[in-house]
């Protein structure tokens, strides 16, 4: 059986909110626990450091993908497992997609939710079948997933657009969810 990877979107800072980082460093250790391989943005700033570091921590796998443009501004975290450097945000969205089985997104930015609407369109337009949970530390995800059901609601997407997405509070809970989901 082949390992099964976790991509995760997340800021590029750590957030107003303590539990923000907390929630991060759970998360980090219970993919490397679990025996999955965490994917994301490479960087060793913000969540996205808390995270790696704590995967890396715990003996996880990790595979982190960054735009030459970014390396600096986010700190390339180059002693990860697998270190890969793109020319463009957009093939970093891409390669980080195509080498996960799942998809977290945990509190962050435009570019959180950059990813976040890439990955839900694309599995709009059967692109893909991979599950999406919003890490929604703290209701942070609230207004977003207030947002999706406008956009059902006006009649700009179809109810089906609700199911692919889930929402965990914890990374106990994602966990959870990311286990049925992958079994």
């Amino acid at each position: 059986m082949l390992r099964k990877s976790i991509c995760v979107y997340c800021g590029s800072r750590p957030g107003d909110r303590e539990t923000y980082t907390t929630e991060a460093t759970s998360l980090g250790t219970a993919i490397a626990d679990e025996g999955w391989r965490l994917v994301y943005g490479a960087g060793d700033v913000g969540l996205m450091g808390t995270v790696a570091r704590a995967a890396q921590a715990a003996g996880g796998e990790t595979f982190g993908v960054i735009p030459q443009h970014l390396q600096a501004r986010e700190v390339g975290k180059s002693d990860l497992t697998t270190f890969i450097v793109t020319e463009t945000m957009h093939e970093r969205k891409k390669v980080m997609l195509m080498n996960a089985d799942a998809v977290v997104v945990m509190p962050g930015g435009p570019g959180s939710l950059d990813e976040f609407f890439e990955v839900l369109t694309w599995r709009q337009l059967g692109l893909h079948q991979k599950p999406i949970v919003l890490l929604n530390v703290e209701d942070y995800w609230a207004p977003l997933v207030a947002l999706l059901d406008h956009v059902v609601d006006s009649g700009f997407a179809d109810s089906s657009l609700l199911d692919f997405v889930q929402s965990g509070g914890s990374a106990l809970d994602t966990m959870a969810l990311l286990r049925r989901a992958l079994s």
